[in-house]
């Protein structure tokens, strides 16, 4: 309980200092934020005006408290383009995110651990080679150039094989979710693809230095071949890390599907942001971003808390720290 206490007390603190950093980051921009959101030609009274709306003739202490405590009460604010609540647009484009992120993952661990694995395993000197090729090949394919790839070879209507939707999302969304899904696969791929290799070199080089530890050989010491060793002990003993990785890795996707949702044209919350950004919409920019880094470093402590579950020998070395 000291142990959540401690690291719940650090999220509250990262959280208040990513809200200022945020805040201070738009006030800091070349010109009046209210300028830049009215654009060049706009008459001085039209900047007035958005000026007195969004409350940015208040001192900045009065501007980042009045934003603040409408953060902790739900409300991120309203889009000045579309009059949307940026809640319901964030939840809009996150239902398009996410499941992208999550199915880019599955591909990324079904291709990254069993090559991991068999890269360890592999006894022929060629085939661990050929596997550290692909791994180094996989992680150096731009992301663009590999949508594009697949877009070229499965997508209707400009592909080859013509199987795939290659641009947009369902208007029904997930009303229809057959399409929806079949809408996601390309994306997956070329997110999964390449997030996969690197997935596959952090599980090769720990189980590589785990299959020459004293628990792998006490493995085959008890009766266990080299594989079994590796595949039951070895791995075993690898989750905690690959459960931060995987962790981290899932939270970064959100920003680096950002290049495939606009080359596919999914409605997504890196698209978003870039359009907010386009638009000029700053005050659901600073909404968005800080809801991006509180995702984060949500994600961070999850990690942290399940790495330690995972891991029994950190509550050991704590048990020790406090019986000294």
């Amino acid at each position: 309980m000291r142990f959540v206490l401690r690291r719940l007390l650090l999220f509250a603190a990262a959280l208040f200092g990513i809200s200022v950093l945020v805040f201070a980051a738009l006030r800091v921009l070349p010109g009046d934020v209210a300028s830049v959101m009215a654009g060049v030609n706009s008459s001085p009274e039209r900047v007035e005006a958005l000026r007195e709306q969004l409350g940015l003739n208040k001192p900045l202490a009065v501007q980042y408290v009045d934003w603040a405590g409408a953060l902790l009460h739900g409300d991120f604010g309203t889009s000045i383009l579309t009059g949307r609540s940026i809640t319901t647009l964030v939840g809009t484009r996150a239902s398009i995110t996410f499941p992208l992120i999550i199915l880019g993952l599955l591909v990324a661990l079904a291709i990254g651990l069993p090559l991991g694995c068999a890269a360890v395993l592999a006894r022929s000197p060629r085939t661990r080679s050929a596997l550290r090729v692909v791994a180094v090949i996989g992680g150096a394919i731009p992301a663009l150039w590999g949508g594009l790839l697949l877009i070229l070879l499965f997508s209707r209507g400009s592909g080859l094989l013509g199987i795939f939707p290659s641009q947009g999302f369902p208007q029904e969304g997930w009303g229809s979710p057959g399409e929806a899904i079949w809408s996601l696969i390309l994306p997956a791929l070329s997110v999964g693809v390449i997030v996969g290799a690197s997935i596959m070199r952090y599980t090769r080089s720990t189980l590589e230095s785990l299959a020459s530890s004293g628990y792998v050989d006490m493995a085959r010491a008890c009766g266990m071949t080299r594989t079994q060793a590796v595949l039951r002990v070895g791995l075993r003993l690898a989750t905690p890390q690959l459960v931060s990785v995987v962790g981290l890795t899932f939270a970064s996707m959100v920003t680096g599907v950002m290049v495939i949702e606009n080359l596919f044209a999914l409605p997504g919350i890196g698209s978003g942001l870039v359009t907010d950004v386009g638009n000029r919409d700053l005050i659901a920019v600073q909404s968005e971003l800080f809801l991006l880094a509180a995702f984060f470093l949500g994600v961070g402590l999850i990690v942290d808390l399940l790495h330690r579950l995972l891991d029994p020998r950190l509550k050991s070395a704590d048990a020790s720290e406090v019986n000294r």
